[in-house]
């Protein structure tokens, strides 16, 4: 079971993403963990072996990776997966039929197809409830929960849930609370801290960070609970490949430096875009005018880059969407470029219209994924995008 170096823990965070989970190679002294492109390894003996027998159990490439996430997010085991819809399917594979979960009603997309579309046929139910508000998720509990599972902030809508008052639930139940940190990454939130038993991120967005890889990986602290994630990993065998682990773990070197970036662009753009469009047409944690803006400063110790706007008409958008021309019309987020998408149709888009519109997810919302460039060019490009 691939478990963090106890000396990884201690150091600042820029650090540990530059060394966490990592040697210098014992064989050439490569700094950069070695790319281990190999399906077996041979053994000495019956029963004896260097620690790997079968590259889907074990790929030294992948440990290293599993490691830095799993420092950066301050958990004790990592598990690196092909994707992050593989990671969180594994995880639910915790549960069993019968078991209840309560859901955030306003998560992404993909998470809320895996459990609508397939889980519930296996016998798992959910219940989706505003996270927003401890009491609804309180309310919604049954003998049979045992897992809260909650986004925040929430794609699209950047709502904010309290992980301290979920934990408490959670404990309460004597349920998991499973955190989906991909939009605050581990340089801004750590869950695990407010409570959480598992933590897990799409590794292609921001901990990569240049759009070139995909992957997830899922951190926890406890020690029985990481032996039941292991089982999985290997059993159902969506493990990540060394290449998208190398990839991701060069990504993540640089984690410290890019989401200040993003942050800070992230606040500009957000400003700029409530003087143009008011206020009530913005979502983002780091205004003001956010109604969760104390609770997201509690949690959080950056906003990110992560912006949706509401234009009013899926016309508008479409128009705003093909003028853009530093920001890219693209799905995903999280890169160092910047990305511009419609989330009624792409990513949310295998949620039905009707609880789309429920929710506020609708025809004129836009999502923005604010990268690295100068501010001064996206606030321009944004500028000629949106001119009547």
């Amino acid at each position: 079971m691939t478990r963090v170096f106890d000396e990884d823990l201690t150091p600042g965070f820029g650090t540990r993403a530059i060394h966490a989970g990592q040697r210098p190679d014992p064989y050439s002294g490569a700094i950069m963990t070695p790319l281990y492109l190999t399906s077996t390894y041979v053994q000495d003996g019956l029963g004896q072996n260097k620690g790997y027998e079968y590259a889907r159990g074990k790929n030294p490439t992948r440990e290293a990776l599993e490691r830095n996430v799993a420092a950066l997010e301050g958990g004790r085991h990592g598990f690196a997966f092909a994707s992050g819809m593989g990671c969180l399917d594994s995880i639910m594979k915790l549960f069993r039929a019968g078991d209840h979960v309560v859901c955030g009603e306003n998560v992404y997309g993909g998470s809320f197809r895996l459990f609508d579309k397939l889980l519930q046929h296996f016998g798992l139910s959910f219940t989706y409830v505003d996270t927003r508000d401890p009491q609804r998720v309180e309310d919604a509990l049954t003998p049979r929960t045992r897992a809260i599972f909650v986004e925040t902030p929430t794609n699209p809508l950047m709502r904010v849930t309290d992980l301290a008052a979920m934990s408490a639930i959670a404990r309460r139940a004597e349920a998991l609370l499973i955190v989906d940190n991909t939009f605050a990454t581990p340089f801004f939130q750590r869950p695990l801290e407010f409570g959480a038993d598992v933590v897990y991120h799409s590794t292609t967005k921001y901990l990569n960070g240049h759009s070139d890889m995909i992957g997830g990986i899922a951190v926890v602290r406890d020690d029985d609970l990481a032996a039941k994630l292991q089982f999985i990993h290997n059993a159902a065998g969506a493990v990540a490949g060394p290449f998208d682990a190398w990839l991701a773990l060069r990504g993540t070197k640089t984690l410290h430096l890019r989401m200040p970036r993003h942050d800070e662009n992230g606040r500009r753009v957000a400003a700029w875009l409530v003087d143009r469009l008011g206020e009530p047409k913005v979502f983002y944690p780091g205004l003001p005018s956010h109604p969760q803006h104390e609770l997201a400063r509690r949690q959080m110790t950056g906003f990110g880059g992560m912006i949706s706007i509401e234009l009013g008409t899926k016309e508008r958008a479409n128009a705003i969407l093909q003028k853009v021309r530093v920001f890219s019309l693209a799905e995903s987020l999280g890169g160092v470029e910047s990305l511009i998408s419609h989330p009624a149709s792409m990513t949310h888009a295998s949620v039905e219209p009707a609880r789309r519109a429920e929710l506020g997810i609708t025809e004129g919302l836009v999502r923005l994924s604010c990268g690295v460039e100068d501010a001064e060019d996206l606030l321009a490009d944004l500028e000629q995008a949106l001119g009547d």
